[in-house]
Order: C-alpha cells, then structure tokens, then sequence
C-alpha cells in the first residue's frame, strides 16, 4: 500500500493527553504523553501525517500538563510535533441546523436548569441551617447547595457544546477535514452534526502504531 494512503490530518482534544486509557500498566502521565508525542513525531516523519491543536486547547493543555509538574521535553516535544493553527471563524460556513439544533438544546436545557433549581430551593426550605454532624462549618442548606451546583452543572453542561475550546476543535476539524481526536463524548456526538470523522483517544496511539508498521524498516526515521 502506498504511504499516500496514509496522510492524514487530525485536530487533538485536551482529553486525548490527560486520559489514563493512553496509558500502558504504571506508567506515568508524562511517560504516556511522551510516548504519545514520539508517536505523532513518526508518523509525521514517515507518513506525513499532520496533527494539529488550536492555540486555546494548546493553552488549556499547556495549562494543565504545568499543574502535574511535567517534565519540560513534554512541552518541548509538544511545541515541535503538533501544529498550532487558528480555526478560521469567518471562512468556515456551520449549517443552519447545526445553529438550530443548538439553540433548540440550549432552550431545553435552561428548562432542565430551572427545575434543578427549583427542587434545589424546595428541599433548602425543609432544612435547619445548622451544621452538619461531620462538618464544623457546613450547614445542611450548604449541602443542598453544593449538590445543586453538581446537578446544575450536569443538566446545563454535560454532552453540550460549551466553550470555546470545544468550538475552536470542531471548526479547525472541519475546515482542515481533518479527524478529531477526543474523548469527551460532547465533542463525539457533535462530530455527526459537523460532519467530521472523529477517533477516540484511548485509539489514537494504537491507530498510529498500526499506519507506522506500513513503512519499511530500512527508511523509518526516527527522532531518536
């Protein structure tokens, strides 16, 4: 098979690094991301395949790969392999039931919201605000709270295209026509409606290894 056939473009999600499915039995969260990036590198250099990120996941992800005290080859390795592009908002067109549908869901969320709230607020009435057994500051109506927080968060923001992190991902994908690898299952269900093909995180890695098995062992290069 011709190595032509295997030139592609991906657009990588935050979650496909931060996922413990990338990684192999006690390994490390940056031995799974330098793993994962030495993949990439390959198969760029072999394949000519092309992974990309837009600069506000590269900024969410360089963000948290910083608060687990990765080592600086990650950022490094990062920096090199994966492309920063900025999506274009003003060329790249979003069918009219995309919109639709999306202000359709949102409606319907804000009423999920509110009943959320209003159970919320019904439940507080029948509580003593008085601290809990095992608790010395929290208070039984401070319990209500913090449980609506949880459940206003799942009804308003779970599965929902809700910031722009995820929108920037699926324009760069769309315009680039390029697979988008996830794991957020937000971003998978709205692959469909972008008309995008989308991959898994936790299959990316394997994926890779299987297109770099093609190349002829006398010709692979290596970053090494």
């Amino acid at each position: 098979m011709s190595i032509e056939a295997f030139k592609q473009r991906f657009v990588l999600d935050t979650s496909l690094f931060i996922t413990e499915e990338i990684r192999h039995d006690d390994e490390s969260l940056e031995e799974a991301v330098l793993r994962l990036l030495e993949l990439i590198a390959n198969a760029r250099l072999n394949l000519g395949i092309s992974c990309y990120v837009p600069p506000t996941i590269h900024d969410e992800l360089t963000t948290m790969l910083e608060h687990r005290d990765v080592d600086d080859e990650v950022f490094s390795k990062l920096n090199t392999w994966v492309i920063r592009k900025h999506p274009d908002r003003y060329e790249v067109s979003i069918p009219a039931n995309v919109v639709y549908s999306f202000v359709d869901e949102m409606s319907n969320r804000v009423d999920r919201g509110l009943r959320v709230s209003e159970k919320a607020v019904r439940r507080a009435e029948e509580r003593d605000d008085e601290t809990l057994e095992d608790h010395d500051h929290k208070t039984e109506v401070d319990a209500v709270i913090s449980e609506l927080r949880d459940k206003y968060r799942g009804a308003m923001r779970t599965g929902v295209l809700d910031s722009r992190e995820d929108f920037d991902l699926l324009i760069l994908a769309r315009e680039l026509d390029a697979g988008v690898v996830t794991e957020d299952r937000g971003i998978i269900d709205w692959t469909e409606d972008f008309g995008l093909r989308y991959i898994r995180g936790r299959e990316f890695p394997d994926l890779l290894e299987q297109y770099l098995t093609a190349v002829d062992p006398e010709s692979k290069r290596t970053i090494d």
